[in-house]
């Protein structure tokens, strides 16, 4: 749905390993500026640890997972995220509430 829409994104096992770390994943997106989309909150303590202003997170918390409901309410989101996602942020979005977080993390 994210591709249709013209978003450039990509499942980590297209890059990566099917069975890469965490902060593989994390390194890989850094260095090829990329953000990283995940339901996984490990990736916040990883970003925190590391004190790296990039790449930017979106970590999802939403209680409908399916991809299409997932799809919608980041695309409902785009304009919020677009211009964050360059800056480097780590953002949490949930069913009603969508929250920015400038990185580094301290």
């Amino acid at each position: 749905m994210l591709r249709a829409e013209g978003w450039d994104v990509v499942w980590v096992w297209e890059e990566l390993s099917p069975s890469a770390l965490d902060l593989e994943i994390l390194d890989h997106a850094r260095k090829n500026e990329r953000s990283v989309l995940t339901q996984d909150l490990d990736f916040s303590a990883l970003l925190a640890l590391n004190g790296w202003d990039r790449p930017s997170l979106v970590t999802l918390r939403l209680s409908e997972t399916q991809p299409e409901a997932v799809g919608r309410k980041i695309l409902e989101a785009r304009h919020e995220l677009e211009s964050r996602l360059a800056e480097g942020y780590a953002i949490t979005i949930e069913d009603r509430a969508i929250r920015f977080r400038k990185l580094p993390i301290r």
